[in-house]
This record gives structure tokens, sequence and C-alpha cells, in this order.
């Protein structure tokens, strides 16, 4: 049985039930709660849904594209066929287009195109955040050598959320942080994330970081933990809800899933050395039972 099918299930039910609907940036209003936690046995049971598809290689490769890659450049997911940042591409002149709602001369909010100006160099990426923060900072390398060498360490923090380079970012990071702590030989991780698209982002995201917590066991000798995260700001899009339900339904009707094996390939002793092909050879789940896809629109 899926424990992450009936924890993630548990936040739907609970948004759709007591979530307020609120404006926001985009113009697509959603139903949100204020807060949410999780705790999640990674070393007991892999967490990646089976009410609906989850892509295993896209997961993996978005997050190894910040921490391995430590890369903003959103050709390097394209040339791998993961397409979920482009949304958020700098173009070739160095701008950025959406369309959000923002303050006009009057103060009334309305829908307007924004256009904001990076620069050239800048092109093709998404700014200042996630892998850029992670290069300039070292923090994984930093995570690494601290969970090796001194693992009894109460400062192992890697934080994303860098203030001198929030406007100098497309979109600053929504998963910000992850503390992590070893406890009788096991890895152990806290993620905050400020902001949480429910069907759309967070089965990625937790699906990414119980992989890191994986692959970062692995490579410093520990064996597997939990994983705990809390979000501020739990939501869905409007236009979200049907699709949601679907999978409601699919849980009420048919039960859940028996929860696949993460195979990490034991060869590999050094975290930059896991395959970041667009194949992905070193990380497999095996016996991953599904219901299918849903597909949840991308609000910008």
């Amino acid at each position: 049985m899926s424990k992450w099918d009936k924890q993630y299930l548990e936040l739907c039910k609970n948004i759709l039930e007591h979530g307020k609907e609120v404006e926001n940036r985009t113009g697509i209003n959603t139903v949100k709660l204020p807060s949410w936690h999780f705790h999640i046995d990674v070393g007991e049971e892999f967490p990646i849904l089976t009410t609906k598809q989850v892509f295993i290689r896209q997961a993996v490769l978005e997050m190894l594209w910040i921490y391995q890659a430590q890369s903003n450049d959103v050709r390097w997911l394209q040339e791998r066929n993961v397409r979920i940042w482009d949304e958020w591409e700098i173009d070739d002149e160095g701008i950025w287009h959406a369309t959000q709602m923002m303050p006009d001369e009057n103060g009334k909010i309305v829908k307007t195109e924004v256009h904001k100006n990076f620069g050239k160099e800048w092109a093709h990426t998404i700014g200042t955040a996630y892998g850029y923060i992670v290069k300039k900072f070292g923090l994984i390398d930093n995570l690494i050598d601290k969970l090796k060498n001194n693992p009894g360490d109460r400062r192992m923090i890697m934080s994303l959320w860098q203030n001198d380079y929030l406007e100098s970012a497309v979109l600053p990071s929504c998963v910000w942080s992850s503390e992590w702590d070893v406890t009788d030989g096991k890895l152990n991780a806290w993620v905050h994330q400020r902001s949480c698209d429910v069907p759309l982002g967070l089965p990625f995201n937790v699906t990414q970081y119980a992989t890191l917590l994986c692959m970062l066991a692995q490579v410093c000798g520990l064996e597997v933990g939990t994983l705990d995260w809390s979000i501020k700001d739990a939501h869905i899009y409007v236009n979200q809800i049907d699709g949601i339900k679907e999978q409601l339904k699919r849980f009420d009707e048919q039960g859940d899933l028996p929860a696949p094996k993460l195979w990490l390939n034991p060869d590999v002793k050094d975290f930059y050395d896991f395959d970041n092909s667009k194949d992905c050879l070193d990380v497999k789940l095996e016996g991953y039972q599904h219901m299918g896809k849903i597909s949840f629109p991308i609000a910008q």
C-alpha cells in the first residue's frame, strides 16, 4: 500500500473542503491552506504517487540540474526532453515575458503584460535562481563534506533563498531550504516550501528530494532515513480542481497501489557520477504501478 498517496490525498481533500479561495499574481485564483506538514519514512517506502503517473526521469533530471549540474540554463533540460521550465526561460534578447496581475497607476490590480529585461547574458536561463545559487555558494559540496567528515554537525543547511539575488531571478525558489542530520547512522532531511502548487509541483518535489536523500546516503555511507516536508501556502488552482477530484475518485473507487522500490546504481560512490544524460541510467523504479496520467494546467 502507498502511504504517500494517502498523505497527499488527505492534503488535497482538506484544501477542497476547508481551503480559502484567494487571488494571486497569475490571475487564476487558488484554493489554499496556510500551512501543512508531512512526515515520510523514505527508508521504509519510496514516495511516488500511484493514483496518478509521476515521471521519475523528468523529476530526477530536474533535481540533478539544480544540485549536480548546478545550472540555471533551461537548454540543459530541453536537451534531455524535460520541458518543465520552458515558461520561465529568458529569451534570446534577455527578456522574460509573462501575463500577470499587477497594480496599475491607480493601484488597481489588473492583468498586465510583463516584460522584464535581464540582459542578453542571461538568455535561456532562469536568472539567479536554483542551480545558480547552489553553485555560487557551494551548497551541495559543503553538505557532502559535512556528511562525510562531521555528521554530527547541526548546521547542515542549504538555502536557495538569497536576498541579494531575488530581483535577478525569474522565479525565486519555491522549495527553498533543506536541513539535514544524521541520527543512528541514518540520513534525515527537513525541506521547506514557501509556495506549493499541490497538483503539479508537490508530487515532483517530494519524489526529487527523496531521491536526493537516497543518493546522498549512498555516497556518504549512510542509511536512508526520514523526510519531513513543511509547506507555507498549499494551494490548488481553480482550473486544477477537476483533475484533483478525478484523482480522489480513483482512490475512492480503486484504492491505492503498492509503492515501488527505488533502484540506484550501487557502483556510484560520488554524487557527481550519477548519470545525468537524458536516459538517467543510474536511477530506476522497480514495480511502479500507477493509474495513468492526469494533465494539470500551469499557472505562470
